[in-house]
């Protein structure tokens, strides 16, 4: 099941890049209906820390695939896929235009290129990285798969393990499997709307948003969490500013350092986003200035979309 590209808009950008007004400006311009494109939102409880729709927004326009999951419960891209199809499909055929909108580029490509054709963890192999030092495995990738290396979160256990366990069960590196697992399979009418913003602007932005989340109660909402089982999902707990205030509750730091923490790697988070966008993804860039108002941004692409020329252009990537 493939989607109707033509029907279908695709809206992603770094964290805070300001995607979520824009996309609830396209919504009232298009007559559409959101579908989330973020790892985190599926899951029910995980609200501060991944700038869910707040529910005077949900309200005002219909939102999908947000709260689909409990926080202690297994989700994968394969769910997600068929979830956001299901979706899509459900709005085209009530009239309406699905917009789909996030920022995890994994879940983008799966919906472009299908699920990646990669093997399911080896229980033995997988058993034998967890207990093996972070720095073992990171000596075998800078050996066997630097390129993996390159574009892996460093300060994610799990997805180091991963990148070990694939490179041992396919002999293949990181650019064998992204070449045979690409965008270029998809439709070519199929197109990404993606945000970008100037370095010293989405810094600020990432910087008041996370100054927000904890004035908002990022640390009870973790410990609410925590609660309903959030230490449980290796995933979710892996969600950035949900790890850093775990570690806190845990002693390791104070409340400042952990702001301070959490806003270093949510910049490194946006840095990673936007060479995804650029490697993995047919990308439109959209130039946003730090005074564009969401709607002038949405105007932009409605009528990027069209072949008339516009002012302020839109570039292919």
């Amino acid at each position: 099941m493939n989607l109707d590209w033509q029907r279908t808009l695709l809206l992603a950008g770094p964290t805070a890049s300001g995607k979520s007004a824009v996309a609830l400006s396209l919504v009232e311009r298009l007559q559409g209906e959101i579908v989330s494109v973020d790892s985190m939102q599926v899951y029910r409880g995980l609200d501060l820390g991944t700038a869910k729709a707040t529910p005077a927004e949900r309200r005002r326009v219909p939102h999908h695939l947000i709260d689909v999951a409990g926080v202690s419960e297994p989700f994968d891209v394969a769910r997600y896929r068929t979830l956001a199809l299901d979706a899509v499909n459900d709005i085209l055929a009530r009239g309406r235009i699905p917009i789909l909108c996030g920022g995890t580029g994994l879940y983008f490509k799966a919906l472009l290129a299908g699920l990646d054709p990669l093997p399911p963890s080896d229980p033995a192999v997988r058993a034998e990285l967890e207990t093996t030092p972070v720095e073992s495995l990171l000596a075998e990738l800078r050996r066997d798969d630097p390129e993996a290396l390159a574009n892996l979160d460093l300060a994610n256990p799990r997805r180091i393990q991963r990148a070990v366990e694939l490179r041992r069960l396919t002999g293949q590196t990181w650019a064998a499997r992204r070449a045979a697992w690409s965008p270029d399979n998809a439709s070519p009418e199929a197109a990404v709307w993606c945000l970008r913003r100037d370095r010293a602007d989405l810094t600020a932005r990432i910087d008041r948003r996370v100054e927000a989340m904890f004035a908002a109660g990022l640390v009870a909402e973790t410990q609410s969490a925590l609660a309903a089982g959030l230490a449980d999902n290796r995933t979710a707990l892996q969600a950035i500013g949900y790890r850093q205030v775990v570690e806190h509750l845990r002693g390791e730091r104070d409340l400042p350092e952990t702001i301070a923490l959490v806003k270093q790697r949510t910049r490194q988070f946006a840095r990673r986003q936007m060479t995804w966008f650029r490697h993995q993804l047919p990308v439109h860039w959209v130039d946003v200035s730090a005074d564009e108002p969401a709607e002038a941004t949405a105007a932009r692409i409605v009528q990027a979309r069209n072949p008339e020329p516009v002012a302020h252009p839109v570039t292919r990537c």
